[in-house]
């Protein structure tokens, strides 16, 4: 592992060096008050992500990128409408919190829930026409030692050296991924007739999304 830093320090820095991507950010349609109607747009960046999540990693770009691309199927031109989706993640801390910032999913309202059984990433449902994509990284795209390393990490058997090689290795994969465009790293299918699984556990009504499409008053 040693003999394995010095050479990950120096490919990260080479990644580093390269001219840096834009930003990824998204643009985004919540409603206007906490009875209000729909049409406050705004964006959220990758750096809003970031202080959501605690900090830059190769899962949050991984995350972003992979569900950014999902959404598109929905809102190819169009803000996404936070108030209309539900999300089923997998487990990974940076992966749901992109999952709850992106679509406005949250578990206490029934539009969003966790499992490692499903096929990739994400699956992403629009709640008004049933529409549901999921999205996967493709296969080969993602180092092996990243997994390798980060099994190593979650047994807290990576020796300190091997944390510092498993940082930059992520942080050299990440700024590749944000360099590269996503429809080539990145599957997402259309999954007919989906049915949404049934939350385990009792949810509520999201009270601030009833009166989204009334009319305005006409003075």
């Amino acid at each position: 592992m040693k003999r394995l830093l010095p050479i990950v320090l120096l490919l990260a820095a080479c990644s580093g060096s390269q001219e840096q991507s834009p930003e990824p950010q998204w643009h985004v349609v919540d409603t206007d008050f906490s009875k209000g109607r729909l049409g406050n747009e705004q964006t959220v960046t990758f750096t809003d992500l970031e202080k959501l999540h605690g900090h830059w990693c190769d899962g949050l770009v991984v995350g972003a990128l992979g569900l950014g691309e999902a959404l598109k199927e929905f809102y190819p031109s169009a803000p996404i409408d936070r108030t209309d989706l539900r999300v089923i993640s997998r487990s990974s801390p940076c992966l749901t919190d992109v999952a709850i910032m992106l679509t406005g999913g949250r578990a206490q309202f029934g539009t969003f829930q966790v499992s490692d059984t499903i096929p990739g990433l994400y699956i992403v449902q629009r709640i008004s026409d049933g529409r549901t994509f999921s999205v996967k990284l493709r296969p080969g795209v993602k180092p092996a030692l990243i997994d390798s390393l980060g099994r190593l990490a979650v047994a807290r058997t990576l020796s300190p050296c091997g944390l510092d090689s498993l940082q930059a290795i992520e942080a050299s994969f990440g700024a590749d991924l944000l360099a590269q465009d996503p429809k080539s790293t990145f599957d997402v299918k259309e999954l007919t007739a989906f049915q949404w699984p049934e939350p385990a556990f009792v949810t509520y009504t999201k009270t601030d999304i009833l009166n989204k499409n009334a009319p305005r008053c006409a003075h």
